[in-house]
């Protein structure tokens, strides 16, 4: 028997030891280890109208950089994650910068950099993308024109198709739902009926206002997953507009939603259970599907 016993004073004080070393941890990763290890998302999306010629469409979607020197080397790094998926499009869902940083020379220099990085950006079929509502504080302009001016598309209640293999997508986008004009109708408004539409729109929760509309898909960000998710309890914190989708895939009948967690934070700047995301999509045709069946018998 050992002849030195536990004493209640012992047993509390090495339990106190013990919680504040796992505390201390538990910070260190949510702030210094998990916040720059991206996680690829591999997903793969059934759109009932895609076009038989477009089964295999390959995207990848970016979201919520919120630049600055600690985020540098992860867009960095998902930029080249995403060349090598060899994908036809690359899609950016807003908030390229932080609403503190939007002042003055800062925000056009942050601007600018985050937009020199995504130009990397190999997309066969083009770069486009929608602002967030961090981008608008003081003007949209100080985002989006480095956006252009690096050979990115930014779409603001407007669509553009896209075509591969004699056959066309429609990739509609929003001005952000919370502090821009969105007008949905006016972004659809060149877009035929039959065709299939993507819409980019930062607000994930917007998606109840779209399924009353002729998308297909929606792509958004803005919550970032909660930044921090709680074993058995979820995201204690939600943003507007991002509480009912924060995350991954929802399907409203002819409607599919994917939310994007981000790469990048807001105050306070930790990640715990909720990594960074590069989320690269293949889109799949029904038609498709079944013609490979039929052809087997």
């Amino acid at each position: 028997m050992s002849s030195f016993p536990i004493t209640r004073r012992k047993f509390l004080a090495g339990s106190i030891l013990a919680g504040a070393t796992g505390a201390y941890g538990l910070a260190n990763y949510s702030r210094h280890i998990e916040p720059h290890e991206l996680s690829i998302e591999q997903v793969e999306l059934s759109l009932p109208r895609l076009a038989p010629q477009l089964d295999g469409f390959k995207i990848a979607l970016l979201s919520d950089f919120h630049y600055g020197a600690y985020i540098e080397d992860l867009i960095k790094d998902a930029v080249a994650s995403a060349n090598q998926a060899n994908v036809d499009v690359a899609f950016l869902t807003g908030d390229f910068v932080s609403w503190r940083h939007d002042h003055g020379a800062r925000g056009e220099q942050d601007a600018d950099a985050c937009a020199a990085i995504l130009s990397g950006l190999n997309a066969r079929l083009g770069k486009i993308a929608v602002l967030g509502n961090h981008d608008y504080a003081p003007r949209a302009q100080i985002v989006t024109e480095p956006l252009k001016a690096h050979g990115i598309h930014v779409l603001r209640n407007a669509a553009v198709p896209i075509e591969k293999n004699n056959s066309r997508i429609w990739i509609a986008g929003i001005d952000d739902a919370l502090e821009g004009r969105p007008d949905l109708a006016a972004a659809l408004k060149d877009v035929p009926k039959a065709e299939p539409a993507i819409l980019l729109a930062h607000e994930p929760d917007f998606a109840d206002v779209v399924r009353r509309y002729p998308v297909d898909l929606q792509l958004s960000g803005h919550s970032h997953g909660g930044q921090v998710r709680l074993p058995f309890v979820g995201a204690p914190i939600l943003p507007e507009m991002g509480q009912r989708y924060p995350m991954g895939s929802y399907n409203f009948g002819n409607l599919r939603l994917y939310t994007n967690r981000g790469l990048g934070m807001i105050s306070p700047r930790i990640r715990f259970n909720c990594a960074p995301e590069l989320t690269l999509l293949t889109l799949r045709s029904p038609r498709a599907a079944a013609a490979t069946a039929a052809s087997a018998y």
